[in-house]
């Protein structure tokens, strides 16, 4: 079996996406082959078209875009409807800035509807809350990690027994108010890094006129 592990991440390195596809792939059972296929663009590069054609799953992780998927990944859904591929078993792993990983229920339907249009199967997915501190945690069994990394074996089996089952939800086991405290401290360092204020933080958008 062969599962094309798509990171459709905008960012060009670094992504949570890919973090997640990464431990994915090392927790796909014995004979399962994992290939990567990167999505930036709102165009599907040449050399994607190959990778998923051969394929036999199909698994694209991507971040929550207010409430749905990135407009990039979007236009390259609508490509491969074009290409006429049908028949593939579709995974997603959608991972959010929010602690609450059902936060990202309305993005995994996006998935869903989308292959019952495409003439593809739904395996199911993940709804991953807290994705904005996985970059920063370690890849242990034990710890923050854990809640994380145990769906991501159990999907891995799905995916080898070729299983469809229902999306779930899970966050990072780290307190929801640390984890709030560390992303205002990260926002306050970038905004300062990119020469603002900490107060431009609460600015609103001036009307014109």
């Amino acid at each position: 079996m062969t599962v094309a592990l798509i990171d459709a991440s905008p960012k060009p390195r670094g992504s949570t996406s890919g973090i997640l596809l990464s431990h994915l792939r090392q927790r796909l059972p014995a004979g399962v082959e994992g290939s990567e296929q990167r999505l930036r663009c709102p165009a599907l590069p040449p050399e994607a078209l190959p990778v998923l054609q051969n394929a036999d799953v199909w698994v694209f992780a991507c971040p929550l875009y207010v409430d749905g998927l990135p407009s990039h990944l979007l236009a390259c859904l609508m490509e491969l409807e074009k290409q006429g591929l049908v028949g593939k078993t579709v995974y997603a792993v959608v991972n959010c800035g929010f602690y609450e990983g059902i936060q990202a229920k309305p993005a995994l339907g996006v998935f869903e509807n989308w292959c019952a249009r495409a003439g593809h199967t739904y395996g199911g997915g993940l709804g991953v809350g807290g994705g904005g501190a996985i970059p920063e945690l370690p890849p242990a069994e034990k710890g923050p990690m854990a809640p994380v990394l145990q769906a991501l074996r159990e999907l891995g089996g799905r995916i080898a027994g070729g299983e469809a089952g229902e999306n779930r939800y899970l966050t990072i086991a780290f307190p929801r108010f640390l984890y709030r405290m560390a992303a205002q401290l990260g926002w306050r360092r970038r905004i300062k890094a990119n020469g603002g204020r900490a107060r431009d933080l609460g600015r609103c958008p001036q009307e014109e006129g």
